[in-house]
């Protein structure tokens, strides 16, 4: 039997996985957490086949959660589940230790494979995405805050003027899901890894707002 650990902060979104991995004989979930802190909790006590991770969750999250995980369980098999689709994204999660990566409207059966794939050993990406992955390239005359959106630019801003996910979310009038995940879009792009990295860039590039 495959054990399977679910992390991802919505519970409905946790219920809909459970009930699609129910559907298959050969795999059981152990457990669901809503935050890096429980994955930890958890992982403490039980190591399971494949942990499914959601990655933009309040606190720790994304690649920087990837990396701590696997340098903290480094027999952890970790497949992203995530409704981020551009190839450098995946690329990176994979670098940072992910052995797969299934977007959130993919078919259930892709999930299926996914899970079976990594409790063998396996890596799998989402068929969807293997194209993008290897073909998405940055445009080598842009700056990388030159591909930022507005909004990410807004975003980053703020985070650089000290207000947490939830102040910005609140000023913005987003979820702090969805302000997370901006924040995890504008590092991937810039090419950070934590919040003094960032702070860095955009005092140097004179685009912080403050």
């Amino acid at each position: 039997m495959i054990r399977v650990l679910i992390a991802d902060d919505h519970r409905l979104v946790r219920r809909g996985i459970q009930e699609i991995l129910g559907m298959a004989g050969d795999i059981a979930v152990v457990g669901e957490c809503a935050s890096a802190s429980e994955i930890l909790e958890f992982l403490r006590q039980d190591v399971p086949d494949v942990l499914i991770l959601d990655m933009a969750m309040p606190g720790l999250s994304g690649v920087e959660l990837i990396r701590y995980l696997v340098k903290e369980v480094r027999q952890i098999r970790i497949l992203v589940l995530s409704m981020h689709n551009e190839g450098q994204f995946v690329a990176r999660a994979l670098r940072e230790g992910a052995r797969g990566y299934v977007t959130k409207d993919a078919d259930p059966e892709i999930l299926l494979q996914a899970v079976r794939k990594l409790a063998q050993d396996g890596k799998f990406i989402d068929p969807v995405l293997v194209e993008s992955v290897i073909f998405e390239m940055p445009d080598p005359a842009l700056a990388p805050d030159d591909k930022l959106t507005d909004r990410e630019v807004q975003v980053l801003q703020l985070v650089v003027a000290g207000k947490s996910l939830n102040a910005i979310a609140e000023e913005l009038n987003l979820s702090p899901k969805t302000i997370s995940s901006h924040k995890m879009r504008i590092m991937q792009k810039l090419g950070v890894t934590n919040n003094a990295d960032l702070v860095r860039y955009a005092l140097r590039r004179n685009i912080a707002g403050v």
